[in-house]
This record gives C-alpha cells, sequence and structure tokens, in this order.
C-alpha cells in the first residue's frame, strides 16, 4: 500500500475531533505537565513556516510527556488585540472584530493542518467580553491594592486608608511616586477629592505624568518595540516624545521579587541577565543639591558617592520639570530648540546613540561636599524615568561624562594623586583607574579616601552622606512602572467612570465592560482617543450600566475612560484562565489552580525577553499576593526558539532587455540581481512557465540557460514578502505531508538556534518516511510485518534509538533525533526486519515528531486506541552491552588490519590471538618485538625493530 500522506492526515485529523483525543481534564490520578506557547497575534498574511518552529518543539516534548503517563495540559489561543487591525479598519472602514474573526479562522485551518495536540476546548480570544473581564477584574483590584514594603506584597488600599486616618503618613513604608508627609488630622481635614488625589500617589494601578512615545497621525501611544529609527513601525509616521496622564501599574514596587525571583525557575542564564540588567538594581545615596542663588534643589541618586568631589558639572534630563525653572533668560532660546530636537528621539534611540549633545540652562548647582558651583547642563543621554532624572557627572571617571566635558570643554578633575585621565583610561568594573602620573595635580577628596578600595571608599563615604545629612543611603531600581494606557479603539476598555475628573472602578458585579461600537475608528476631532466618538459610552451608577452620553450629569451619571488597554494587558495572566476557561465566576478555579499549578515548559521567542516575560511575572506576583495564583512564578522553564530566515532566490536580468542568464553564466553579462518568488523555485532551479505567470512584465521573458535549466542564486535573509522568501506551510503541507514539514523544520537546526529555510533538504525527510513506511508494506502492497522474535541486533539498534531519542527531547535535541531515525531505519532494512515487536516501539518513539503516520500504522499493527496512550519504552542497557569489540591492529603506530574478541577477553589472550595470526607475519618479519601494547576495546599495537 503506497504512503498516500494527504488521505492519512486528513483521516486523523478528523479522527482526533471526533474522539477529542486531545480533550484534557484535571485527573488526581495522574501527574500534570503543562506546556505553553507564547499565543499568536493573528495577522492577515496567515502563518509563514518560520512561525510553527516553536509549536512543533513544544508539541513534541508534549506529546512525549503525555507517552510517559503524564496528564498534559497544551493549549493555545489568541492575542487578538493590536494596531494592525485598527489600523486596517481606518483604511477599509470594516470593523477590526470581522478582520481578526477571520484571522483567526485562518490561522485555525493552518495550524490544524499541522497536526498539534492543541487541546481547542480551552481557546481564548483575548477580544471575547468572557475573557477580557477577568483583566478588568485584575486591573481594579490593582487599583484597590498599595504595596506595603515591609511584608513585601500588595496589601488593600482600605488598610492604607485607615493608617492615614489615625496616624498620617507617620510609620508607612509603601511603594509609591512620591515621599509625602501629612498628619492624621490633616488626612481627615481634605476633601473626597484630595484624598484620592493623595491615593493615586500609592496605589498598584494609577494615574501618573509619564513621558511617551506619541504618533500624532496614529493618534496613539506607542510601545518602545512599536518605534523604528523615530517613525512608527506601522505607516513609518513621526514619533515624539510628550508628557501625559496615563494609566500605569507600579511593576517597579516588584523589582526586587523580581529579581529573587530568577533564582527558582529553569531560564537560561542569557535570559536571566538580560532581565537583571532591565531589573537594574543598584545600591547608593540619593544626595541633595541646592540651586546657586535659588531656593530651589534637586535629588541625585549615585552609586558612586566617592566621586562626589570629582563633579564638574550636572546633567538634567530634557524632560525633567526642572529644565522650566533652571532655564535662565539668556539661555531659553537655545534650550527651547534642544528640547524640541529632543522630542524627536525615543529613549531606546537615545540609549544606543552615543553622540554628544547638549545645551547649558545657565544655572549652577552648589556641591554640598565642597561648595562649589558647578553648571547645570541638559541633555538627553539622561532619561527622566531612570532615577531622579538628574545626574552628577564626574568626567574623570566616567566614559560618557569625559565624552561630554571633552566635547563642550568642562573640567575634568581626577580624584586620585597622579592620575592622569585618558579616554582609554577607564574600566567599567573598577571605575576609578590610572593611566599615568602628572605633575601638579594633587587629589581633590578630603576624607582621606586614598589608598582604600573603591568597596570601601563608598562606604565611608555614604557613612558621611548620613552623619551630615546631605541624603540617605537607598536602593535604586532601572526598573519603571508599566504605562497602561493606549489612544486606541481596539483594546480591553477600562472599568472607569469620572467623577469630578477623579476616577472610580465600576461595580464589580457590572463585569466585563464591553467594547462600544463607535462611527470612527480614528481620534476625535478635538483629540480625544477613538471611543470618543461612542454615543453610549457613560455609566449609570445607579443601574449599574452602560448608558447615552446625553445622559451624562455627574450626579448618577458620569463619562467612561476613553483610553484602552495595552495589548500586554491581554497577555499577562492567560496562562491561568487556560487552566479554567469556561469559569464565568473566577479567573480560575482554586483547586484547578492547585493542580495546574505553573506552566511546566513555557515555548517563546526572545523579543518577550524584557517586555511581556516581566510584565507577566509582575501581574502572576500580584495575583499570589491575593491569593488567587498558587504559584509566585509562572513559567517554571523556558526554552526560546530561534527564528527561522529566509532562503531568498535570485534571477540575473541583462540589463536594459527582459533576457534572464543563468548564475554561472552571469558574469559574461551586465546583470541586475532581482529577487524571485521561491515558491516558483525547486533546488535553486527556476520553473520558467511560472515564472513567466508569475508577474505580468515577465510574460515575454527569455533565459539563457546552463545544462537546460535555469540555476538561482541565493541568499539567507529576514523571511520577508518584499524579498518574496516567505513559504507558506500550507504548500509543504500540500506537497510532502505535515508529518515531513514537522519532522523537516526540527531537522533544520538546534531549536534555540536561528537557522535559514531551504527546501532543498526536505526530500530527504520525505525520503525517510516513505522508507519507514516500507518497513509495514512493499512496492506491491504486500504487509510485512510478521510476529518473529526479533533478534539481538534488531533490539540493539531499537534500543539505541530509544535512548538517544529520549535524551534529545530532554535536551530539546531534535535534530539529533531525526538523524537518529534515519539511521534506525536504514539499519533495519539493511537487516530486513519487520517485526512487529521492534515496530510497535518504533512507532512510539517516533509519534511525537509524526503522529499521522504514526497513528496509521499504530491502527495497521492491530493496536487498539491512539498512538498518543501508549507508554513510551524504556531503554534496556542490556541490548546495549558488545558480546564482541573490533580492535585495531597497528604495527609501530600504523594501523594494518583488524581483529574481533570478545568483549571480556583478557589482554594475554588477545596479544597472543595477534601474534599468532598469520598477517602479523608479515609485519614482523625479520624484526624483533620491543613489546606489545593492548588498549582494552581500542586497539593493539606492536612495536618491532
Amino acid at each position: 500500500m503506497e504512503y498516500n500522506f494527504r488521505e492519512i492526515e486528513k483521516k486523523w485529523q478528523k479522527r482526533w475531533v471526533e474522539n477529542k483525543t486531545y480533550q484534557v481534564t484535571e485527573d488526581e490520578t495522574k501527574k500534570k505537565f503543562y506546556v505553553l506557547n507564547m499565543f499568536p497575534y493573528p495577522s492577515g498574511a496567515g502563518l509563514h513556516v518560520g512561525h510553527p518552529l516553536g509549536y512543533i518543539a513544544s508539541d513534541i516534548y508534549a506529546r512525549y510527556k503525555r507517552l510517559q503517563g503524564f496528564n498534559v495540559l497544551n493549549p493555545m489561543g489568541y492575542d487578538a488585540y493590536g494596531l494592525p487591525a485598527e489600523q486596517y479598519a481606518i483604511q477599509t472602514g470594516q470593523h477590526p472584530a470581522i478582520t481578526t474573526v477571520n484571522n483567526i479562522n485562518r490561522y485555525r485551518e493552518q495550524l490544524d493542518k499541522i497536526g498539534f495536540s492543541f487541546d481547542w476546548n480551552r481557546e481564548i480570544r483575548t477580544c471575547e467580553p468572557e475573557y477580557y473581564h477577568w483583566t478588568q477584574w485584575a486591573f481594579q483590584k490593582m487599583f484597590n491594592s498599595y504595596y506595603c514594603n515591609d511584608e513585601k506584597q500588595a496589601r488593600p488600599i482600605q488598610e492604607l486608608i485607615e493608617a492615614f486616618s489615625q496616624t498620617g503618613t507617620e510609620g508607612i513604608n509603601v511603594a509609591c511616586s512620591e515621599e509625602l508627609s501629612f498628619t492624621a488630622a490633616e488626612w481627615n481635614a481634605k476633601s473626597e477629592k484630595e484624598q484620592q488625589e493623595i491615593l493615586m500617589n500609592y496605589r498598584i494601578a494609577y494615574l501618573g505624568e509619564t513621558m511617551v512615545n506619541w504618533c500624532p497621525q496614529l493618534g496613539t501611544v506607542l510601545a518602545n518595540d512599536e518605534v523604528v529609527d523615530g517613525v512608527s513601525e506601522r505607516g513609518g509616521f513621526p514619533v515624539i516624545q510628550k508628557k501625559m496622564r496615563q494609566w500605569c501599574l507600579r511593576v517597579s514596587a516588584y523589582a526586587q521579587r523580581l529579581l529573587d525571583g530568577l533564582d527558582t525557575i529553569d531560564w537560561t542564564e542569557s535570559l536571566k541577565e538580560t532581565q537583571k540588567n532591565w531589573i537594574g538594581r543598584s545600591e547608593g545615596a540619593e544626595i541633595e543639591f541646592k540651586v546657586k542663588d535659588s531656593d530651589l534643589e534637586f535629588t541625585i541618586f549615585t552609586t558612586r558617592a566617592d566621586t562626589m568631589f570629582g563633579v564638574t558639572f550636572m546633567v538634567l534630563a530634557p524632560e525633567s520639570e526642572l529644565v522650566q525653572q533652571l532655564t535662565t533668560d539668556t539661555q531659553k532660546d537655545e534650550v527651547n530648540a534642544y528640547l524640541e530636537r529632543t522630542k524627536k528621539r525615543t529613549e531606546r534611540e537615545r540609549i544606543a546613540d552615543r553622540s554628544v549633545t547638549g545645551v547649558f540652562s545657565g544655572s549652577y548647582a552648589i556641591n554640598p561636599f565642597t561648595g562649589e558651583a558647578v553648571p547645570i547642563w541638559i541633555s538627553d543621554y539622561v532619561l527622566a524615568g531612570y532615577g531622579t532624572g538628574a545626574i552628577m557627572a564626574v568626567p574623570a571617571h566616567d566614559s560618557r561624562d569625559y565624552a561630554f566635558a571633552k566635547h563642550f570643554g568642562l573640567e575634568i578633575r581626577p580624584l586620585v594623586e597622579g592620575c592622569d585621565v585618558s579616554e582609554e583610561s577607564f574600566d567599567a568594573k573598577e571605575g576609578i583607574v590610572c593611566n599615568s602620573p602628572r605633575e601638579g595635580v594633587t587629589p581633590y577628596c578630603d576624607l582621606s579616601l586614598n589608598g582604600l578600595t573603591i568597596k570601601e571608599a563608598i562606604a565611608a563615604t555614604k557613612k558621611y552622606v548620613k552623619e551630615h545629612n546631605l541624603g540617605r543611603v537607598k536602593v535604586n531600581f532601572r526598573l519603571r512602572d508599566a504605562i497602561f494606557s493606549r489612544q486606541r479603539y481596539w483594546g480591553e476598555p477600562f472599568p472607569v467612570y469620572y467623577k469630578d475628573n477623579m476616577p472610580y472602578m465600576i461595580d464589580e458585579s457590572a463585569l466585563p465592560l464591553e467594547l462600544p461600537e463607535v462611527a470612527k475608528f480614528l481620534p476625535t476631532e478635538t483629540g480625544e482617543p477613538p471611543l470618543g466618538h461612542a454615543a453610549k459610552w457613560a455609566w449609570n451608577t445607579v443601574n449599574k450600566c452602560v448608558v447615552e452620553n446625553e445622559k451624562i450629569d455627574n450626579i448618577t451619571v458620569f463619562p467612561l475612560e476613553l483610553n484602552t488597554m495595552p495589548g500586554f494587558a491581554g497577555s499577562s495572566a492567560y496562562y491561568l484562565r487556560y487552566m479554567d476557561p469556561h469559569n464565568n465566576q473566577a479567573l480560575v478555579d482554586k483547586k484547578t489552580d492547585e493542580y495546574w499549578h505553573n506552566v511546566d515548559l513555557y515555548v517563546g521567542g526572545t523579543e518577550h525577553a524584557t517586555g511581556h516575560l516581566i510584565y507577566s511575572r509582575f501581574w502572576n506576583k500580584f495575583l499570589y499576593d491575593l491569593g488567587i495564583s498558587v504559584a509566585e512564578e509562572p513559567f517554571q522553564k523556558l526554552v526560546n526558539q530561534g527564528m527561522i530566515q529566509g532562503r531568498s532566490n535570485f534571477v540575473y536580468r541583462i540589463k536594459d532587455t527582459n533576457t534572464f542568464v543563468s548564475l554561472n553564466l552571469k558574469d559574461q553579462y551586465d546583470t541586475t540581481p532581482l529577487h524571485v518568488d521561491v515558491n516558483i523555485v525547486s533546488n535553486d532551479v527556476l520553473d520558467l512557465e511560472a515564472f513567466k505567470a508569475w508577474r505580468p512584465e515577465y510574460e515575454t521573458a527569455e533565459f539563457i540557460l546552463e545544462d537546460g535549466k535555469y540555476i538561482c542564486g541565493w541568499a539567507v535573509e529576514k523571511m520577508s514578502k518584499s524579498m518574496f522568501n516567505v513559504v507558506n506551510p500550507d504548500m509543504i503541507v500540500d506537497k510532502y505531508g505535515a508529518d515531513t514539514l514537522r519532522m523537516y523544520e526540527m531537522f533544520l537546526g538546534p531549536v534555540e538556534q536561528s537557522k535559514p529555510w531551504d527546501t532543498n533538504g526536505i526530500d530527504g525527510v520525505h525520503r525517510f518516511i516513505k522508507k519507514f513506511w516500507s518497513l509495514f508494506y512493499d512496492r506491491n502492497d504486500n504487509y510485512l510485518v510478521t510476529d518473529e522474535p526479533a533478534t539481538k541486533e534488531e533490539l540493539k539498534s531499537l534500543h539505541k534509538l530509544i535512548k538517544k531519542v529520549t535524551g534529545d527531547i530532554e535536551q530539546f535535541s531534535y535534530n539529533t533525533s531525526i538523524s537518529a531515525f534515519m539511521i534506525c531505519v536504514n539499519e533495519l532494512f539493511g537487516m530486513k526486519c519487520s517485526k512487529k515487536e521492534i515496530l510497535n516501539q518504533f512507532i512510539i518513539v517516533l509519534a511525537p515528531f509524526a503522529p499521522h503516520v504514526c497513528e496509521e500504522l499504530w491502527e495497521t499493527l492491530g493496536n487498539a486506541g491512539s498512538v498518543c496512550d501508549a507508554k513510551w519504552p524504556v531503554c534496556n542497557e542490556e541490548y546495549l552491552v558488545e558480546d564482541t569489540v573490533n580492535y585495531t591492529v597497528s604495527f609501530n603506530g600504523k594501523a594494518r588490519f583488524n581483529m574481533e574478541f570478545p568483549a571480556d577477553a583478557a589482554s594475554d589472550a588477545i596479544q597472543t590471538a595477534v601474534l599468532a595470526d598469520e598477517r602479523s607475519e608479515k609485519w614482523m618479519e625479520g624484526k624483533s618485538i620491543v613489546k606489545v601494547i593492548v588498549v582494552p576495546k581500542k586497539i593493539v599495537n606492536i612495536v618491532v625493530k
């Protein structure tokens, strides 16, 4: 019977649905294993062959764990909110919900063709009210919580209100936006609005003034990864820095716990290091600097208080509120021009750019250690969101300060006696370094720090700061609070209404607050977000429902929030919802959560290292504080799959003609290389008729061939429509089958590495499956399988495979597993082995990689049920013990022949047999034996002279 993959794959995909093969329920009699993929945003382009890489890798592992007897949860859903659908709606007028559903249907069709073991009964879509109900609920909980630094957890805001009413701010140690001080009497005397404004300083979800990436043409705030070279990734519109009142999440309160949690999870060291750097813990001191001839003062944070005596200027971030206060009249025009230029650069660009720019404010600060007046400059290498938005510059001992001082001719003062300063003298680890002595230079340090180690000098200076009341010792973090507002339509609505310009939460029983219909998806003419177009977007606090805007009376009916939540809102706790997706009473049932606990294996791209993975860890820790999540860390093990790059093909057109010359002849002509659709190229050979039909301008194309073929050039590039190197997995499945696609994607290289897609090798994987099939059926459709007992050699071949593949799957070394399958099939084929005892076990081991063909052959062998429910075979080491060993026999170190000996043969017996062998006589003739060396199980070397 011929291997007809099309019929086989359709049959089993249908059977899996009918039998609910992949639906899973909690089963206390089984150990659980939770596998999760970072769910996709369903774009209109559908999947290309790079997208399923991680899904296939995790699916293999999920199937493997099921075969090992685990109860495996392997869900899938869609990150369905996003700017692309909204932009398409703006361009076409079609509602984002319609395009999103169409795109999801397309994705589902493609995913089903590849044969994943997803439990689609648990599918979630972040745009569905049943799902975002719980995102809104979590937001409300954050709004009604504060973070207690003493207890290191989120607590109800009501506790803080009670403390304020009894003792004011005395004795509180909580996360906040700024330090406030008031008595109980002062608190109790304040109006409701004033109290709400103060509480905003402490809430975990709060309204705050923040710098954002504002795109006027899109009318929305953009995340850093949505901005490239100062313009929006989508549309290429200019982006500026703008201060806006936005919803924020106090992620910074969890900074230390986010750091500590990294020690408890199985992630790569490089990824952990990335998160550690992003969180950026540093111990130092906050020091107050007064402004000369002014009552103003400002705070700087430094990890190197010991360098205070080397400060020769100060630098403010362009966004700092102090800029306008400190800029003198004579400097105003120059400063304003600089601020205008800076608005066009994102923070990410400013961090990456090492060029020097800045402007003098005209004011001076007083160094509290020396009493000296030092100039205050403004530069975009200082960021408002890091530290206090102001730095003390020590150019002698900091490379960026040094570059700034050199550029603007500012003083560079060394701290250490005899220290010369040059750009090459800096050491990132040691900080203060000396290049060579210089006459007439004396240290400017009054604290006798010379001779101390850097650690000792820092400690001495911190003590000095404390004793002289110059500031305070503090631990600081680079991690900033998350901006949580977007001026878009297609996103989760905030469950918030406004009374007296202060936010209040709608009643929890009224959730979800559903996204309304709008006339336009653009901002309003007055600059409000698209929800400003909604005619029915007001909250009736009595009836707890949405009503028409015209009913707003600011007594019982109030306006609703016009911003929506960002994309990461829906992806931050989705792993919990997969556990219990149909529960309309809770995000997740406690008992269900206790069973699944957290994700055992999470697979996704490295691009989410500092965005999604930070936010989801924060979100989960907050839910853990509330007793909702039973695990503090959401993802126990994380594997980052690499990217599959495109393999582009080129044709070479002779200039000023419509003639194309083959690759190896192109140097004979003046040619221009052009990208060509890789789907009309096979093994770098161009389909000439398909090329002519590809585009109208090529209909009359002529070709100069080599050996009757047109050979294309190639290069590895990013998979992109513009390069015509996007490969649709549907085409591969249609031509070779899903099992071939699955195995080939794994065969390309290690899961974690990026690698080029190259269809030139896919035939080999397809031939392997057909060869495996031929162990069951011959060309005449004769069934070959027998019940004869397996030989020792056949069992050895099988158990080598079991051992290899088991180890490879645990290490995600799937590419070497594919090689092992090929070797084993070749060995069995050579032994003409079609024995059920061997093939039954082989099928189970291959099933995670090629489930369709394995289901078919499992049934062919007469097994009941699905191969998914078989038992993973265990390697029997006894079958791998060698009975004989092949020794290489050498004379004076040169190999001459080989001999077989029993594995337990003694060295004396081996030596005697070798010397007695007639082949040895030739190499010993006329010579005497100096010595015989027997290396066990390897070599016999006879030294003669």
